[in-house]
């Protein structure tokens, strides 16, 4: 007697369907983040072509970023001005903005959250409020107590208003409030005062606000410009941002010098760029690594 054959399909057979369906929608999905991707990069493939190409090829291939003639001429012109004495006075601002935002950011953040003061809501109010300011609309009284202090044209002039940012206080209180007041509890069973449970217990868990804070405040501080027209004058305290603005609206900022303007602009990432990558581990992994459980 023959044996029978089942006619219902294997538990293999029905999921080849399903597995082919997830793997060509996967391809798909992969293919448009690459896509998308590329076109996030062009303009800066474009941008560094560019600051290797003629003023000739730049204005008549302006979107080819292949040079027809390969030349460093805009570099030239630029090391030829006082590119090393900008790059060393947007050094040292940067620095300094830096470690006060992350070290006031962060002590702001604290009091905030933890703190008990009258009129510690209003305060809150005033700092989310103050986000919400145009910068523009500061930069005549920030000339006027700039001035008033006598500290116009100095870096103590261009560092000290920069030191805070109400961005920075309002990421850094989110933060705390999400840590267990328990770990601070213990540590104020064993002696320690206010400063040293901020410094020694909370302070290290709050790494990854921390590295947001440090990007956000590098990357502003460098990159500022209308502060630096206000708060400085002469040639000797010219950052970057504002040496080349300037550069670019003489002399040789006459006719298009795309090559010449791009080079900048390739110049000022270049830092930017190597304090991301240094960083991107612990941006990725900052949502766990922050990670506590009571």
């Amino acid at each position: 007697m023959s044996t029978s054959t089942s006619t219902g399909s294997s538990p293999v057979a029905l999921r080849r369907p399903h597995a082919t369906r997830t793997a060509i929608l996967k391809a798909l999905g992969y293919t448009a983040l690459v896509v998308f991707a590329l076109l996030y990069l062009f303009p800066f493939v474009i941008q560094v072509g560019t600051s290797f190409k003629t003023d000739a090829d730049a204005t008549g291939n302006p979107l080819n970023p292949i040079p027809e003639t390969f030349t460093t001429a805009a570099y030239q012109s630029l090391f030829q001005q006082d590119l090393p004495l900008w790059f060393r006075n947007s050094v040292i601002v940067s620095v300094f903005v830096t470690a006060g935002r992350v070290f006031f950011d962060s002590l702001a953040g604290y009091a905030l959250a933890r703190l008990k003061f009258r009129g510690r809501g209003a305060v809150t109010i005033a700092i989310v409020a103050t986000m919400a300011v145009p910068g523009v609309v500061l930069l005549i009284p920030k000339f006027l107590i700039i001035k008033q202090f006598g500290i116009y044209d100095t870096y103590t002039g261009m560092i000290v208003p920069l030191l805070a940012d109400a961005a920075g206080v309002f990421i850094m209180k989110n933060f705390f409030e999400g840590i267990p007041v328990s770990l601070e509890e213990a540590a104020k069973l064993d002696g320690a005062g206010v400063f040293r449970t901020f410094w020694s217990v909370v302070l290290p868990i709050a790494k990854p606000a921390l590295i947001t804070i440090t990007i956000i405040a590098f990357q502003s501080s460098w990159n500022e410009l209308p502060h630096f027209l206000v708060s400085r004058q002469s040639p000797e305290t010219n950052t970057l941002t504002t040496g080349i603005a300037g550069l670019l609206t003489g002399a040789l900022g006459s006719g298009n010098r795309y090559p010449l303007k791009l080079a900048a602009a390739v110049i000022m990432t270049i830092p930017i760029a190597l304090m991301f990558f240094a960083f991107q581990r612990h941006i990725i992994s900052g949502s766990t690594e922050g990670a506590v459980k009571e």
